[in-house]
């Protein structure tokens, strides 16, 4: 297995369906990384191609532009998800719980998860479903930053520094047989010692790992 028993355990291990019972109508990462996904999408995505948005919210940050056949989201809030503007359909389920996705086989050009990766316990299940779900040449993106809600995070992300953390993603797509080797996109705002000293911050990174359905 590629996750241990402890590593993927979370300090607070009760429902997860129940910690996101209340919407949070917030975006949990700062604009300069919502620009950079934007962008992200911007140059990998096609228009009028299907879009999984997993483990999503209210907001998907596609660009406005861009026009999609199909957008099918997923997360843990029906009301969060009935709010965003971008879904033609939308499902709730808990992914630590039920590891298969009610979707078919090879029905998506590309899958997409943002700044929730850090939550799945199961990853190689997981993994192995967005594969299954891509089209051949599917376009798989997640991105990240170093913000999480701490207590419901795994532990081997809790564990790990920000860079050990795009390895981890990387060996979810490496888990699979299939899957194109993966690319990272990174983008760290570079703050003086001195501003970091006095409380400065750069802004949130940006990481996304991206690989293709290959087989």
């Amino acid at each position: 297995m590629l996750l241990n028993s402890i590593q993927r355990q979370k300090l607070d291990g009760g429902n997860d369906r129940e910690f996101y019972n209340t919407p949070r109508f917030v975006t949990h990462v700062d604009e300069g990384f919502i620009d950079r996904l934007t962008t992200l999408y911007r140059e990998r995505l096609q228009p009028n191609t299907r879009i999984f948005d997993m483990m999503s919210s209210w907001v998907s940050h596609l660009p406005s532009e861009l026009k999609f056949e199909f957008i099918q989201g997923h997360g843990l809030n029906e009301k969060e998800l009935a709010k965003n503007p971008r879904f033609d359909k939308y499902f709730v389920q808990n992914l630590n719980q039920d590891l298969k996705l009610p979707l078919a086989d090879a029905s998506f050009d590309a899958v997409l998860n943002t700044v929730s990766v850090q939550y799945l316990q199961y990853p190689e299940a997981i993994f192995a479903e967005v594969y299954r779900v891509l089209k051949p040449n599917g376009l798989a993106i997640f991105s990240f930053s170093n913000r999480m809600f701490y207590n419901k995070a795994i532990a081997a992300w809790r564990d790990g520094s920000e860079i050990d953390r795009v390895e981890l993603v990387k060996s979810y797509f490496n888990s699979v047989s299939g899957f194109s080797t993966p690319e990272t996109v990174v983008q760290v705002s570079q703050v003086p010692d001195l501003l970091r000293w006095m409380g400065a911050g750069g802004g949130d990174p940006f990481y996304a790992v991206i690989a293709q359905k290959i087989g």
